[in-house]
């Protein structure tokens, strides 16, 4: 319910604009609307002051209040005005995922950290998420990662970003054909030159990789898109001897590999990461609305990070970075994990 001045007020100023109070009219006493209105005297100069303070009326001392003089558009009757609804977006059902250890971990972290949560992020993401992503890496994909080289980022187009920042404009990136379109566009509005190599049916082809002249070779080596080329192991050791030979760095996007091999396959950087920037995200292992990834950086790379990409804030709130290392660290990722790689392979056999 309105407040009674509120009321006042906007009697008076819908009066003023359809001109039942004409400009240089003077207006009723605050005594006389206070008795008509059945309210304060002060009720009533609450709302003569908002009027004043708007420029709807002006003061004369001793004299009263007299209606300013503007153009304006006189209205006649109220204006209809309906209000848009935004639709919601509809539910959907994710069998696979226990919400309970997810809410388990957000009860957890809540009753537990207290000025944690309220700690500005460090720029690189919070230490105990780097370090359950370090953990995590060598127990389930047998990956040596140095948490100092993780850096948090809001999911994976954020992190392509930062590389951009990492390595310079003034390189070329080279990108599969065909490829996610995500990246070409992100690449494009980084104005970085684009070089796009041919897929074949293990990987880029080696005369395309070998005629190009570019510095970044961007891959997705597990399962490309659109082609669902996966990339041999002797492709990866071609991509690697590539950057080693051509002082290049590779981006590897590992994108969702954790779901559908019973051994995750050994990544670009495992089999030589120092030339390699590894990146992934938690946006198709737990959920698109969680936009939290992660890349790992060659040592050398660091400073130039520092210099370039170092001095922005990291964009992930400090509680989720604390609820999804609190995930991490109790299992229930890895669990989730196994749960769905079981529920696809039963799906293969049934198809």
């Amino acid at each position: 319910m309105e407040k009674k001045y509120f009321e006042i007020y906007q009697a008076i100023k819908d009066g003023i604009l359809s001109g039942e109070y004409p400009a240089g009219s003077k207006l009723p006493s605050k005594r006389s609307v206070a008795e008509r209105r059945g309210c304060s005297v002060i009720t009533v100069e609450t709302a003569y002051a908002m009027l004043l303070e708007e420029g709807y009326i002006r003061s004369r001392e001793r004299s009263g209040y007299f209606v300013e003089k503007f153009d304006a558009v006189k209205r006649v009757g109220t204006p209809s005005f309906k209000r848009e609804v935004v639709e919601l977006p509809t539910a959907i059902s994710e069998p696979d995922f226990e919400y309970s250890l997810w809410f388990k971990a957000i009860r957890k972290v809540l009753t537990e950290k207290g000025k944690e949560l309220f700690v500005k992020a460090p720029v690189k993401g919070c230490a105990v998420l780097r370090n359950a992503i370090a953990d995590y890496l060598f127990r389930y994909r047998g990956m040596l990662a140095d948490p100092n080289r993780i850096i948090i980022g809001s999911g994976a187009e954020q992190l392509y970003e930062t590389i951009v920042k990492i390595l310079g404009r003034d390189k070329t990136f080279a990108i599969e054909k065909p490829c996610y379109e995500k990246i070409k566009s992100i690449y494009k509005s980084e104005a970085v030159s684009i070089a796009e190599l041919t897929m074949g049916i293990d990987g880029i082809e080696s005369d395309a990789l070998a005629s190009k002249d570019f510095n970044v070779l961007h891959v997705t080596p597990f399962t490309s898109y659109p082609s669902g080329v996966t990339a041999s192991v002797v492709k990866r050791h071609e991509y690697l001897k590539w950057a080693s030979e051509n002082d290049g760095y590779i981006v590897e996007d590992d994108y969702a590999s954790e779901f559908f091999t019973l051994r995750p396959i050994d990544t670009l950087y495992s089999l030589g990461g120092d030339r390699v920037i590894y990146i992934n995200t938690f946006s198709k292992s737990i959920s698109p609305s969680l936009r939290i990834g992660y890349m790992i950086l060659p040592k050398e790379l660091l400073s130039s990070y520092e210099k370039t990409a170092g001095g922005y804030s990291c964009s992930v709130p400090v509680l989720d970075q604390y609820v999804l290392a609190e995930f991490i660290n109790s299992g229930g990722f890895e669990r989730h994990l196994n749960r769905v790689r079981r529920r696809l392979k039963k799906d293969r056999k049934n198809d």
